[in-house]
């Protein structure tokens, strides 16, 4: 499928505002794939389908865990962990993605993983810093993500963890795990 298919796919899923972020992840998924040299087809495919599952029906999420043996633990997490194993799914079986890079950037464009590949920190990052994004902190994480991948991620994932906890909310152990792994690989 060309762009354009992809983003009519999509755009029936979602409200007009998350339409909107899609578009923005796009183009800085382009931007940060053209300025690490990664495949740019890849990034925006990943980009466009990456929230293909955000506004599914929970208990139908929770039903493909269960039904396509992903990771069990998912279930117990809410829709906005969910949507990315999910909608890894959805693009492998609705819209015949077999690229496991591609799917794995889906996957984890929320939690992170350890073992990341370039494509899954792009997506990673390009969610966290399209334009639409307005936070404290913003900005520095657009600075660095123009100098070093890896850095940006750092801060990324660092910068979602200290909103967790600042939020008092649980943290997913995937996210514990890549933020370790990044450290290590520091």
């Amino acid at each position: 499928m060309e762009r354009a298919e992809y983003l009519e796919a999509i755009k029936s899923r979602m409200p007009e505002k998350r339409y909107i972020h899609t578009i923005g992840v796009m183009e800085t998924a382009i931007q940060l794939a053209q300025n690490f040299g990664e495949d740019v087809k890849s990034a925006e495919t990943a980009a466009i389908l990456h929230d293909i599952a955000k506004y599914a029906d929970e208990q139908w999420m929770i039903e493909i865990v269960k039904d396509n043996g992903l990771d069990e633990r998912l279930v117990s997490w809410g829709p906005e962990i969910l949507h990315g194993p999910v909608g890894a799914w959805i693009a492998e079986h609705e819209f015949y993605i077999s690229n496991e890079d591609i799917l794995n950037s889906i996957r984890f464009h929320t939690t992170g993983r350890a073992g990341m590949s370039r494509l899954e920190k792009i997506i990673f990052i390009a969610d966290m810093i399209e334009p639409n994004r307005k936070f404290d902190g913003v900005e520095k994480l657009r600075r660095k993500s123009e100098k070093d991948l890896d850095k940006a991620m750092r801060a990324c994932i660092r910068h979602s963890i200290k909103f967790l906890v600042k939020t008092k909310q649980k943290i997913y152990p995937v996210s514990i795990e890549c933020y370790n792994d990044l450290i290590d690989n520091d």
